[in-house]
């Protein structure tokens, strides 16, 4: 097990705040998880998993152990005549999985490019960008607990997910740690292209031929203007909520701002970009 002690966090998270981690664990293995949340000068202190720091800000020095996800690995572990299924390590990089797909011809996964963070981290907020969400190419995950070390597999339904939201968020919370994520996605794809500025950017780069490379160059291109590196100014990216209506409210605002954009959800209600309203 490699475990540093007083450790810098400030290459580990990106606003670059330095602040120290009592100890520092690096978690390449389920294995050597287990022994880090069963070991006895560890399981009683306060834990904290951190994935590619891109959405923590600390404020203070850590007073337990961090433990840095680096499972890595991508696998495709079944297909069938419509889908394939992908397995990745819960310390993998996010957007290396969406390239990688992209390179294999597996679609479902382009809109969510660029996205800051690991595999692991992926379905606790049950992550969404330009018209899709985690949720629609969710297979199952696999977890471990916190308390005990068992392991457990998470499907979609167990997972109970919402807008930005999962069992991890409430119920589960701190109770267990993602290790691998299970996504399906098409051999064929079918593309989602009319959220947010996606038309607009493929008409500008001249996109002839629809793909799902094209639909991922357009989501980064889109992505790159809105924001800076975080290694050129320090920050955890846009993680606001969209605000969501009933339809007829909707229906009463669109009277008086016409262009007032809006993206119909289930159960009739209707997602209004907070970027919009500001």
């Amino acid at each position: 097990m490699h475990i540093r002690e007083n450790a810098s966090l400030k290459p580990f998270n990106t606003f670059g705040i330095d602040v120290k981690a009592r100890s520092l664990a690096y978690i390449t293995d389920t294995a050597t998880l287990y022994n880090l949340l069963t070991h006895k000068n560890f399981k009683p202190l306060p834990k904290l998993m951190l994935g590619a720091g891109s959405n923590v800000l600390f404020t203070r020095n850590f007073p337990g152990v961090v433990v840095k996800m680096e499972i890595g690995g991508i696998t495709k572990i079944k297909e069938d005549e419509v889908y394939v299924w992908v397995k990745a390590g819960a310390g993998v990089c996010w957007h290396t999985l969406v390239l990688h797909c992209i390179g294999q011809g597996y679609g479902g996964i382009e809109n969510l490019s660029l996205i800051p963070g690991t595999v692991g981290a992926a379905p606790i907020q049950n992550i969404g960008a330009y018209g899709v969400e985690l949720q629609s190419i969710f297979a199952q995950l696999e977890a471990m607990a916190m308390d005990s070390g068992n392991t457990k597999t998470f499907n979609q339904k167990d997972c109970a997910f919402g807008y930005r939201d999962s069992v991890f968020k409430n119920a589960l919370k701190g109770k267990y740690v993602i290790t691998h994520v299970t996504l399906r996605l098409r051999k064929q794809p079918v593309f989602c292209i009319d959220y947010g500025d996606i038309k607009a950017t493929l008409t500008t780069m001249g996109i002839k031929k629809l793909s799902i490379k094209a639909i991922s160059d357009a989501v980064i291109r889109i992505r790159q203007s809105k924001l800076p590196a975080p290694e050129q100014i320090g920050n955890a990216g846009s993680f606001f909520k969209n605000p969501t209506l009933d339809k007829a409210t909707f229906e009463v605002l669109k009277t008086q701002y016409p262009i007032l954009p809006g993206y119909t959800l289930a159960q009739k209600k209707v997602k209004i970009p907070a970027a919009w309203l500001i």
